[in-house]
Parts: C-alpha cells; sequence; structure tokens
C-alpha cells in the first residue's frame, strides 16, 4: 500500500472518528490526572484530607466523563440513548445491591457529620487502627500490628464509634492496688513526685489521685495523668517502670491473694490424731 492510499484510507469517514476518540479518550486520562491532582494540593490548604481526597475523586471523574461521552459521541453513539440504558441499569443495580446503597447512604452522613479524618486512629468494636482512607462504600484502616481492615460505611453508622486521636491530649488512667498496710498519703505523695518528675507528663490540666475501694486483697487506687495524643503509648509503658522502680525504693507493697483457713472442731482432732501416729 503506497502512502497516498493509505492517507487516504486514515483520512476516510470510518477511520477518521476512531482517530478522534481514541485522541480525545487519551487526552481525558491526562487531563483528569492533572487536574485532579492540581485541586487536591489546592484543597488541601482549606480543607482536611478527607474532603481534599474527595475533591480531587469526584473532580478526575467529572473530567473523565466528559472526555469519554465526548469519544463516544465522536463514533456515532446517541447519548440520550446511552443515557436512558444507564438510568434502567442503575435502577436494576440499585435493586440488586440494597447493600451496597444503604453504605453508600451511610458513606454520605459520614461525610457530612465527620466523626473523623484519615490519619486519625478509631476504635469500632474490638478493632483499633489508623485512618487510611474514606470511601463511599467502606473505611479502610490499618492496625497497631499492619493489618489492613476494611469497614463497611453501614456498620460505622450503627455501632459506636471512638475517635482516639480527635483532641490534642490524652488521660491516661492506671489501675493500681497496694497493701492494707500502706499509708494512702505516702502512695498519693509519691505518684504525684513519679508524675511530676517524668518529661510526658502535662502539668495542665493536673494529675489526679482517687481511692476506688476497698478490695478482697488490695486498697485500689486510679492514677490519671495527661499527655499529648502521640505520647500516650510510650506514657503508660515508661510510667508503669517508673511507679515500679519509686515503690521499691519507699517499700510500698503491691497485694497479693491470701487466704485463711478455718478447721472445724473435729477436722483438727483429726489432723492432731494423725500427727501423733
Amino acid at each position: 500500500m503506497s502512502i497516498d492510499s493509505l492517507w487516504s484510507y486514515v483520512g476516510s469517514s470510518n477511520v477518521l472518528p476512531l482517530l478522534r476518540a481514541t485522541l480525545l479518550a487519551i487526552v481525558g486520562f491526562a487531563a483528569a490526572s492533572l487536574l485532579s491532582k492540581a485541586a487536591f494540593k489546592l484543597s488541601l490548604k482549606k480543607f482536611s484530607p478527607h474532603h481534599a481526597t474527595l475533591v480531587k475523586r469526584l473532580l478526575y471523574w467529572l473530567v473523565l466523563a466528559l472526555f469519554i461521552a465526548t469519544a463516544l459521541k465522536q463514533l456515532g453513539f446517541n447519548l440520550g440513548v446511552l443515557l436512558g440504558a444507564a438510568g434502567v441499569l442503575s435502577v436494576a443495580l440499585g435493586f440488586a445491591s440494597q447493600t451496597s446503597v444503604s453504605n453508600l447512604i451511610s458513606g454520605l452522613f459520614l461525610i457530612g457529620e465527620q466523626p473523623f479524618q484519615i490519619g486519625d486512629t478509631i476504635k469500632v468494636g474490638t478493632t483499633t487502627g489508623e485512618i487510611l482512607s474514606i470511601d463511599l462504600l467502606s473505611v479502610k484502616i490499618r492496625t497497631p500490628d499492619n493489618l489492613f481492615v476494611r469497614i463497611p460505611n453501614e456498620s460505622l453508622i450503627k455501632t459506636e464509634v471512638t475517635n482516639l486521636t480527635r483532641f490534642p491530649i490524652r488521660r491516661l488512667d492506671l489501675l493500681l492496688g497496694v497493701a492494707y498496710k500502706e499509708q494512702i498519703s505516702q502512695v498519693r505523695d509519691l505518684l504525684l513526685q513519679v508524675a511530676d518528675e517524668h518529661p510526658l507528663c502535662l502539668d495542665e490540666p493536673a494529675p489526679d489521685f482517687r481511692f476506688l475501694n476497698f478490695a478482697e486483697s488490695s486498697l485500689d487506687l486510679q492514677f490519671s495523668v495527661w499527655t499529648r495524643k502521640e505520647n500516650y503509648l510510650a506514657l503508660k509503658t515508661s510510667l508503669l517502670e517508673q511507679i515500679k522502680i519509686a515503690f521499691d525504693r519507699e517499700g510500698v507493697q503491691f497485694p497479693f491473694p491470701q487466704r485463711e483457713l478455718s478447721l472445724s472442731e473435729p477436722a483438727q482432732a483429726f489432723l492432731r490424731e494423725w500427727k501423733s501416729q
């Protein structure tokens, strides 16, 4: 085939629309990617990462849909017929996937309510982890042991969700027990001293000491200190270690279970007879 015949074939009415449609699709993918990334960077200046991600995704699919629709029109498709078919298909899919629709509606409520954002650490039931993404159907989180967990939005709407990192500071509550022989005032002063010397404990709000209960083998206490949310786990480990060192230094005893047995007179007589043999 000569160059003239090849050029004539390319310029024919059959091939030219296909080339235009292909070019529009390629440009559409590139434009959607560039515009969505630019919108994401601009949105981060005024909105949270969660909303910036939503803006990025919506703009990407909107721009891409416009270019794809234009490309289909170049190929001779009737967009009115396609939209009608898409509407019928959407109704059919809606009846067939009611769970997905419920998750979609729940996702819209989560987006509007904003109980958490990307990067927050939440607790849902027995699962605790950092939020990686908030999508229209589910929320993806990463647990402390590096597991990926997908939670449907409907489950998040129906259950209790605890946001562990919503506020900049957290309170650490330590439940302690000391022996009955110990003086409560001495133990309180010792715990306050440990907190005052610890670099991760905040001065405001001040540490709190509470005498909870006379337990079976111990005096139950609660000692609460405040710290920045990023220092919570480090403080819990190091503070317990410092309390143990301080108690050992001052001779404060941790309790241990104790039992007293009382034998009846016949049982005591039997033991005396048994020992005499």
